[in-house]
């Protein structure tokens, strides 16, 4: 089972959260893709471009956050993090 955890913070403070989970045999990439992409439909949002920050930060820690600069439309929030909290 992969989990994927998202939650939006603005001030430091929790706004939404919510955990997608796969089933499939898919690699780890495609999963992590097509869960930010359900975290995105989910809160209305456009998906973020993944900066080498980005990139650099998900390998080393399986967590990553995605500030204004990685939206191309404004944001009503400080970040979106995402952090796989299980995997196969």
């Amino acid at each position: 089972m992969f989990r994927l955890w998202a939650r939006t913070f603005k001030d430091n403070h929790m706004l939404r959260d919510t955990m997608i989970c796969d089933d499939s045999s898919e690699t780890r990439t495609h999963k992590v893709f097509r869960a930010v992409e359900e975290v995105c439909y989910q809160f209305d949002l456009g998906k973020p471009i993944w900066l080498d920050s980005n990139i650099a930060d998900f390998k080393r820690h399986s967590k990553t956050r995605f500030g204004a600069d990685c939206f191309i439309e404004d944001i009503e929030f400080d970040y979106l993090e995402i952090f796989v909290i299980e995997e196969d």
